[in-house]
């Protein structure tokens, strides 16, 4: 498995994953997702910004994030406190192609991008989920990441977490 950038040809597949994440969101009663975000414009958007990264398997796109390295605005107001002030990564639009749901995917996703960050000398990653998005709190429980507080986006309250990663040099 290896993550890379996403390239224009990838948008049909991480579109996939992105709406069958949005159904799953959808069936489990959550609000996430549900109002029109993340959509193909959005999946465009990543990547031309060189945001968009795809975990890919055998060839096989199967898994999809959005890394930022640099300030999410929405960040900088948070009822709570962040572990630290320097640099970080932030993570959003995580899915996991339906197949391989439940297998651990999303968890491996995060690892790689945890050596991603050190290898751009980013030892902070930052990353929010909804209340009630159970598969990205086990992820993050499972990970170590450190719930900080909660942020707001269009309006919604949101659980922020951080992980400070190893410097190796």
């Amino acid at each position: 498995m290896n993550l890379r950038l996403a390239n224009p040809e990838d948008k049909n597949t991480i579109w996939e994953i992105l709406q069958a994440a949005i159904e799953q969101r959808r069936k489990d009663g959550s609000e996430q997702w549900q109002n029109g975000y993340p959509n193909e414009q959005t999946v465009i958007t990543d990547i031309q910004n060189g945001h968009g990264y795809v975990l890919v398997d055998n060839q096989a796109i199967i898994a999809y994030a959005a890394i930022i390295f640099g300030i999410e605005p929405t960040y900088t107001d948070i009822q709570g406190q962040w572990l630290s002030n320097g640099d970080y990564a932030v993570v959003h639009r995580v899915a996991t192609a339906e197949a391989l749901k439940r297998k651990g995917m999303g968890a491996n996703l995060f690892l790689l991008i945890e050596e991603l960050c050190v290898e751009k000398n980013i030892f902070s990653i930052k990353v929010d989920t909804n209340f009630d998005n159970v598969p990205m709190l086990r992820i993050l429980d499972k990970l170590n990441y450190t719930y900080c507080g909660e942020i707001f986006f269009s309006g919604a309250s949101r659980k922020a977490y951080e992980k400070l990663l190893i410097q190796t040099t």
